[in-house]
C-alpha cells in the first residue's frame, strides 16, 4: 500500500463473483481496483459500466464510485512474474475458476504471488485445491505474506457458522451443509463446469466414522432451510457436491461420524434430471457431464421458476455438555438478487480490515475459521439476508411454538410468549366476527364450525398439550369449534400444521416487531396436496397491544372469498 492507495487485483474481475466484489468495493476511495481477465475488451466494458450511472457502481448499487478502476489483461497461463511485477498489486484475489479444472501446477498463480511477496486470497471451491494450500505455508511465512484459500460460502462462512454452534456440544458426531441458490439467479458457466466435473464421480466423505466414497450429484438429503424469524424456503432435496468442508471437517472434530455438503436447486424437477444424468456417468453410459456445461447452464436459466429467494444451512448433531442428544441448525435466506453477493463477503471483509491496518497472520492455509459468524452478520446487514440458529434437544420437550421458532422465540412480546407457553391453560376475552356471504364460504364455515357474525362476542380459548400436538378449543358465545396444531414433519419441518376437520393448513411463524405473523405455505384436503394459489389466506397475526394479547385471523381464498374474519383480545386465566 503506497501513497494511501491499496491496489487490489481481481482475477476474473468482470465475472459473476469478481464483478460483485468490485461493486461492493467501488465506493472505497482508498482502493485501486484492477479488473483483470483474459479479455481486455470485457474488462473495459465492465469498467465502463461501473463508471456509468446505469452501472450501479459502489456499495449496494449506488453511484458513489470512489475507487480508481483500471481494466487490465491477465492470463494465468502467461508470464505471471512479468504481469504481477507490472501491475504491482498489494493483494491478488482469484475469483475465476473452476479450480477443479486446474491442471499441472494448479498453484502457479499462488506461487508467483509468494515469490513476489504479494498477499493472496481466492474463492476456490475445489476440495483438493483448498485442502492442499497448506503445502505452501512455509514459503508464505518466509515472505511474511498470507495466502487464504476458500474465502467463500464453503468453507469460510460454513465454518464461521459451525464455530458459533460448536460450544454447545461436548461431542460433534455429524456435520452437513448445503447451498440453495435462487432459480432466478443466473449461475456462471465456471460454477456449472465445477459442479459437472464431479457428477457421478466418487466424493470423499465420512460415514460411520470411516472414510467413504459418496456419489457426486446422486447421494441426497432433504432439508428445510428455516431461519428462526422469516418464512422458510420450500423443503427440498440437496445433492452431494464436492466441497472443501469434506476434507477439513475430520481435522476439526475428533470422533466425527458423518459429513455431507450439498446443493439444492429449483425447480426440483430439473435437479432430478441432473441426478439421472449423473447416474449415467456413474454406470459409464456418459463419460462426463462437463461437455454439457453450457447446455446445463442454459437450462437453469430457461426453466427458472419459484420464489426469488436463496439460502444456505449448516447442521451439527451430537451430544451437549449434559450428555443429551442435540441438533443445531444455522440457516440463512437471501431475498432476490442478494444471494450471489454472499460468496464474496469474506473477501470484502478482508479488504476492509487491510485498509484499517489489520492483517491476517502470515502463512498459507484454508480460510476456514478465518472470520467469525458475527463478522458475516455485520456484512449481511447491507442486504435482505436473514440468518439464525435453532437448538433442539431430543430429550427436552419444549412448547410447540418455541420448538418451531428456535431462537426467534426470545423476540416474542411477553403476552404472546405466555399464551404459547405450553401445558393446559385457559384464556378469555372479547371478539368481533365477520362471515363471508358466498355459498362455498358458508358451506366451509359450516363444515368446520366457525361462529356466526357478531360484535363484542365473549370468547374463550382452552389450550391442551397432548403429546406432540396442542388442541385449541375456541368458544365464541355459545358456538364452539376445535382445531389441533403440531410441528410439521419431514418436508413440512419448521412449519406449524393446523388441522380443521378434513383441512390441514401449513403455516410459517414469522415474528415482526410486536407481531407474530402466520403465513400460509401450503394446504391439504383429506391428505391430498392442493395448489398454493388456492390456499385459504389472509392477514393473520397475533400481537401485543397495551400489554394485552390481541389476535386477528382472516380465512378466505380465491374460490371462496372471505370465509371468516375474527379479531379481538385474550387474557390468560
Amino acid at each position: 500500500m503506497s501513497g494511501g492507495t491499496f491496489s487490489l487485483l481481481i482475477i476474473g474481475g468482470y465475472g459473476a463473483f469478481g464483478g460483485r466484489l468490485a461493486r461492493l468495493l467501488g465506493e472505497e476511495h482508498r482502493l485501486r481496483l484492477l479488473i483483470a481477465g483474459r479479455s481486455l475488451e470485457k474488462a473495459d466494458d465492465f469498467v465502463f459500466d461501473m463508471r456509468s450511472p446505469k452501472g450501479g457502481a459502489g456499495r449496494l448499487g449506488g453511484n458513489d464510485l470512489g475507487a480508481w478502476l483500471q481494466a487490465v489483461a491477465f492470463d494465468r497461463d502467461g508470464d505471471l512474474q512479468e504481469q504481477l511485477t507490472r501491475l504491482r498489486p498489494d493483494l491478488v484475489v482469484d475469483a475465476s475458476g473452476p479450480f477443479q479444472s486446474f491442471t499441472g501446477d494448479g498453484y502457479k498463480v499462488v506461487r508467483a504471488c509468494i515469490e513476489l511477496g504479494i498477499d493472496y486470497a481466492d474463492l476456490a471451491d475445489s476440495t483438493g485445491f483448498v485442502a492442499g494450500i497448506g503445502g505452501l505455508d512455509a514459503e508464505a511465512k518466509a515472505k511474511d505474506i498470507f495466502v487464504l484459500s476458500g474465502l467463500s460460502s464453503l468453507p469460510a462462512l460454513s465454518f464461521a457458522a459451525l464455530e458459533a454452534m460448536a460450544p454447545h456440544f461436548s461431542r460433534v458426531e455429524s456435520v452437513a451443509a448445503g447451498i440453495a441458490p435462487s432459480s432466478h439467479v443466473r449461475i456462471g458457466l465456471n460454477v456449472v463446469r465445477a459442479i459437472a466435473s464431479y457428477a457421478g464421480r466418487p466424493v470423499a466423505l465420512l460415514r460411520e466414522g470411516q472414510p467413504a466414497k459418496g456419489r457426486g450429484l446422486i447421494d441426497e438429503m432433504r432439508v428445510t432451510i428455516a431461519p428462526p424469524d422469516v418464512a422458510p424456503l420450500a423443503s427440498r432435496t440437496f445433492l452431494l457436491v464436492d466441497a472443501p468442508d469434506l476434507a477439513l471437517l475430520p481435522a476439526r472434530f475428533a470422533g466425527l461420524q458423518s459429513t455431507f455438503t450439498g446443493v439444492g436447486t429449483e425447480p426440483q424437477a430439473l435437479q432430478r434430471l441432473l441426478r439421472f444424468a449423473a447416474r449415467l456417468v456413474e454406470i459409464g453410459l456418459l463419460p462426463s457431464l462437463t461437455p454439457f456445461a453450457r447446455a446445463l447452464q442454459a437450462a437453469s436459466h430457461r426453466f427458472a421458476a419459484g420464489a426469488h429467494r436463496g439460502g444456505m444451512f449448516v447442521r451439527l448433531g451430537g451430544l451437549d455438555h449434559q450428555g443429551r442428544r442435540l441438533t443445531a441448525d444455522w440457516s440463512l435466506i437471501a431475498e432476490g438478487d442478494d444471494g450471489p453477493f454472499i460468496p464474496v463477503l469474506g473477501v470484502e471483509l478482508l479488504v476492509r480490515r487491510l485498509l484499517e491496518g489489520r492483517r491476517p497472520e502470515s502463512g498459507a492455509r484454508p480460510a476456514a475459521g478465518e472470520l467469525s459468524l458475527s463478522d458475516f452478520e455485520a456484512a449481511f446487514s447491507q442486504f435482505s439476508i436473514a440468518s439464525g440458529i435453532r437448538l433442539e434437544h431430543e430429550e427436552e420437550p419444549q412448547p410447540l411454538y418455541r420448538r418451531i421458532l428456535g431462537d426467534a422465540w426470545e423476540k416474542l412480546p411477553p403476552t404472546l410468549a405466555a399464551i404459547h407457553a405450553g401445558g393446559t391453560r385457559l384464556a378469555s376475552g372479547r371478539a368481533r366476527i365477520e362471515r363471508g356471504s358466498g355459498l362455498l364460504a358458508r358451506l366451509i364455515a359450516g363444515l368446520i364450525g366457525f361462529p356466526a357474525a357478531g360484535e363484542d362476542v365473549p370468547v374463550a380459548v382452552r389450550f391442551v398439550a397432548e403429546g406432540e400436538r396442542e388442541i385449541w378449543t375456541r368458544s365464541f358465545g355459545s358456538k364452539t369449534f376445535r382445531s389441533w396444531q403440531a410441528a410439521g414433519p419431514g418436508r413440512d419441518s419448521h412449519l406449524l400444521v393446523e388441522v380443521f376437520g378434513p383441512f390441514r393448513v401449513l403455516l410459517a411463524l414469522v415474528p415482526e416487531g410486536q407481531k407474530l405473523r402466520l403465513i400460509v405455505r401450503g394446504w391439504r384436503f383429506c391428505g391430498i396436496p392442493l395448489p398454493l394459489f388456492l390456499a385459504p389466506g389472509g392477514d393473520t397475526y397475533e400481537e401485543e397491544r397495551d400489554g394485552r394479547f390481541h389476535f386477528h385471523v382472516e380465512i378466505g381464498g380465491r374460490l371462496t372469498g372471505l370465509v371468516v374474519r375474527y379479531s379481538g383480545w385474550l387474557v390468560l386465566e
